[in-house]
Formats: C-alpha cells, structure tokens, sequence
C-alpha cells in the first residue's frame, strides 16, 4: 500500500488522502466489514463496494465530530481509496451556506458603496461598514471550522490509523 498526499491537503477545510491497494474493490469493502466489526467499540458506519462512511465513537457529538469518507475506485488497475475528513454533510452544507451567504452580501454592500461613490450619492452611507461587517462573519465562520476541525484532530487520527490499519491488515493477510 502507498499513500499520496500534498501540501495543499493539509491547509484544506476538508483534508483528504489517497491510498492504493492490490485487493478488489469487492474485497476491500468486505474487509472493510470485517474490520468495523472487530473494532465496533470504537468505530462506527456504513459500508458498500463504493463508498463507506466511518466515525468514531464518542460520548459527546459536537459540530465538527469527523467522518471519514472512503470513496473506493479503480485506477490504472488498482484499487485507489480516496479519504475525506469532515464533518456530517449537515454541517458542511450550513458553514458552505454562511460562505456562500456572507460572501454575495458582501459583494452587493461593497458595489452599493462603489457606484455610491461613483455618483456621488450619499444614499447608503452604511454600506462600506456593512460589507466590513460582512468581512468579520466571513472571518468568524472561518475560524469557528478551523477551532472544529482543531476540537476533533484526535478523533481525525484515530479515523486516519482506522484507514491504514484496515487496508494494511488485509494485504499482510493475502
């Protein structure tokens, strides 16, 4: 088994990795099975010959509790698993929504404020503190996924090991 991953995977929102194997995709996902199932005090999911989503067990569920996404293809005939770290879908489609929000109210507050200027209207004096405004929530949205991802680095781990180990576990078995 190899791993790939960049530089630019670490600065992510969503880390990810790639890893190869020499099982099938059908075999992976029944070791993949297998696995979960020796290790169920502490892992939980859903797996197919596809896809397979993976968390940790926990006594809390807070916002960033990771999963770990496995996308199983073939590549250059090769099974080629692709990893995702990231929060339930929930929560990555509301922080996408704050993004995409704050991002479109900013640009009309800063045009309201140029083509004010531009006219030389003093309509909408607001505007340029607005569209700072929405800045600052862009920024607290940031920080609050990267405080998330930072809460949940430990489970990120334990969910990583989980990939390697049971990809690893079956190719020293064949």
């Amino acid at each position: 088994m190899n791993t790939e991953e960049t530089t630019l995977d670490k600065i992510r929102s969503r880390p990810r990795f790639k890893m190869f194997t020499n099982l099938t995709k059908e075999e992976y996902a029944e070791n993949l099975k297998k696995y979960l199932a020796e290790h169920k005090e502490e892992f939980s999911g859903n797996i197919n010959k596809e896809v397979a989503t993976i968390c940790v067990e926990t006594k809390y569920d807070n916002y960033w509790k990771p999963r770990l996404s496995l996308r199983i293809e073939i590549e250059d005939e090769k099974t080629a698993i692709r990893g995702v770290f990231g929060p339930s879908s929930a929560v990555w489609t509301f922080f996408m929504f704050l993004y995409f929000s704050f991002s479109i109210l900013w640009m009309t507050f800063f045009s309201m404020y140029y083509v004010e200027k531009q006219i030389n209207s003093h309509d909408f004096p607001w505007a340029i503190h607005a569209s700072f405004l929405m800045l600052i929530c862009i920024a607290i949205t940031y920080a609050a996924a990267r405080f998330g991802r930072y809460k949940g680095k430990e489970e990120m781990l334990k969910l990583r090991r989980f990939a390697e180990e049971s990809t690893l576990h079956f190719e020293k078995m064949d």
